[in-house]
């Protein structure tokens, strides 16, 4: 049997507990598993920037998967080193389509460590420093898209989430690849982006085979990722698809579920059955 080589971990609702922090249990879990070989990579719908708020307290370093598979990012260096964009062209039908079939809609866009919304668009968290950061743009939303997009986020504040993820995946067609990671949002990529190809590819360069990767979500922008992995993990937590398609339930993100896993496999020296 070959040892695990790969953590994939999803952030929001599965390493971060509810209120974004992060145990000291957990963090010794994580520095196990590193000290052990292991290579720790965030797989997240999260952009740069809110990686590197995460890196700081977590220690998770090197490279990171952001927006859902459309960005490869050096946490270290603040660089990005590949993304899939969505076209303007893409972007813009996208746009006035739902401007058409849902009135009041705002957006935001993500283009590499750039981003911007628009003037109704109610940005979730935002910390103060948001709106004095040089990378942060007030535009129209087809102005944002110029250049190409790496996320763009549909929002409607009057619309349920499902009903809104819907109307989006009705009008993006074949143009676009449409999830949700929990949030009030829709989130939308170039098509076929996703957090299991942008990880296969990452392990593809760096010879790791899947059943050396563990991989743990919550949502339903996790189920690809969890269904490539080795061992797909989900916490207790979790949508009720991915409680259903996981190789494993652990406790939820609020009861160190992340950390019980790799505790269990130290004991084993980080060679699990899968392997």
């Amino acid at each position: 049997m070959e040892a695990l080589r790969l953590v994939a971990l999803d952030l929001d609702g599965t390493l971060l507990r509810t209120d974004g922090s992060i145990s000291a249990r957990t963090r010794s879990a994580l520095a196990m598993a590193e000290a052990a070989g292991l290579t720790l990579m965030s797989v997240t719908a999260r952009p740069p920037r809110r990686v590197r708020q995460v890196a700081a307290h977590t220690g998770l370093r090197g490279t990171a998967i952001c927006s859902n598979g459309g960005l490869v990012y050096d946490v270290t260096n603040d660089a990005v080193l590949r993304q899939n964009l969505l076209s303007a062209a893409s972007a813009s039908v996208l746009i006035e389509s739902l401007r058409a079939a849902v009135p009041g809609v705002a957006f935001a866009v993500e283009a590499g460590i750039q981003y911007g919304c628009e003037r109704g668009y109610v940005i979730p968290g935002e910390h103060p420093n948001d709106r004095d950061d040089p990378r942060m743009r007030r535009d129209d939303a087809v102005a944002l898209c110029r250049e190409g997009v790496t996320k763009l986020i549909v929002q409607h504040a009057g619309w349920p989430l499902e009903d809104l993820l819907e109307v989006t995946r009705a009008h993006a067609g074949a143009l676009a690849s449409v999830t949700h990671s929990g949030s009030n949002f829709v989130e939308v990529a170039a098509a076929g982006v996703t957090k299991a190809l942008a990880l296969e590819a990452y392990c593809a360069e760096h010879g790791i085979a899947a059943a050396q990767v563990i991989a743990f979500g919550d949502m339903p922008n996790d189920l690809p990722m969890l269904g490539w992995a080795g061992r797909g993990v989900a916490v207790a937590n979790a949508h009720p698809d991915v409680l259903a398609a996981a190789d494993e339930v652990t406790s939820a993100n609020d009861h160190d579920g992340v950390a019980l896993v790799l505790e269990r496999l130290a004991h084993l020296g980080f060679v699990p059955s899968w392997c």
